[in-house]
């Protein structure tokens, strides 16, 4: 599934300057695309306009040439799997029951949960490393395992499309190479992932392509190495950074510099 979009505009009541300001991307079928930026950048708003949920003041945003209405949501719902930067919960669930909503779409109306759902609901609780946890009242998690659980919710839809906002905030070192190793491997496999996220090494580890914001405008697009450079990152997050390359990954890193004191 490709992901497109031309010259976003989205603008929020109230605000003197819109939230995204001509943004533009394109992200083939079965790629991994980073979107980087600042806090208040636009990140999650780009998503918001992608799905479909933040309305555009101009522009146009496509999955596979459709916009979010010319699918229907129903039918973008089998294709589509979303993970928010946070969600709330309304009422007691089981880890297997939340899990297992990613099939809700296949199901219909009036269908049933058949051995094949089961075993794909049993496949995403082993991807995310939440087998354990399948028992468990999702309200009684730590940030990082109810992470994983949405992961594996998303996962269990059988997606060809992967939208996830920050997936690796609040886990651990593990669970974060863990996660990224199983979006890489999905993008593999002709899964498109787009990818917002904070983490700079990360997503030049793993990422096809990179979209840096700032301010809802693009700073920079491209290969990592061509988006990770000591001035274009030092202007956009106003600090001064070193970007050397990893020998082990073969990958742009990134180390802050300490801010130069005045007595």
């Amino acid at each position: 599934m490709r992901i497109s979009a031309e010259q976003l505009v989205v603008r929020y009541p109230g605000q003197a300057k819109p939230a995204l300001d001509g943004v533009s991307l394109d992200v083939p079928t079965g790629s991994l695309y980073s979107v980087l930026g600042p806090n208040g950048s636009g990140k999650s708003t780009l998503m918001r306009a992608l799905l479909g949920v933040s309305p555009l003041t101009s522009g146009r945003a496509t999955l596979d040439g459709k916009t979010g209405p010319e699918w229907g949501r129903a039918e973008l719902a089998k294709v589509l799997g979303a993970v928010a930067q946070s969600e709330p919960i309304a009422f007691p669930l089981r880890v297997s029951e939340m899990v297992g909503m990613g099939r809700y779409p296949h199901l219909g109306p009036f269908g049933s949960v058949s051995a094949r759902d089961r075993d794909i609901v049993r496949s995403a609780l082993n991807a995310c490393d939440v087998t354990n946890l399948a028992d468990r009242d999702v309200t009684t998690l730590s940030g990082g395992e109810f992470q994983r659980v949405r992961i594996a919710r998303a996962l269990a839809q059988e997606p060809r499309a992967l939208v996830l906002d920050e997936p690796t905030a609040s886990l651990d070192i593990r669970h974060q190479m863990a996660i990224l190793e199983l979006l890489r491997a999905s993008a593999d496999r002709g899964v498109t992932v787009l990818l917002i996220t904070h983490s700079l090494d990360l997503a030049a580890q793993f990422s096809d392509h990179m979209l840096l914001l700032s301010e809802g405008r693009v700073a920079a697009e491209g290969l990592p190495h061509e988006v990770m450079r000591e001035n274009v990152l030092s202007d956009v997050y106003g600090w001064p950074v070193s970007v050397f390359r990893d020998e082990s990954s073969r990958t742009p890193r990134v180390s802050p510099l300490r801010a130069k004191r005045t007595v």
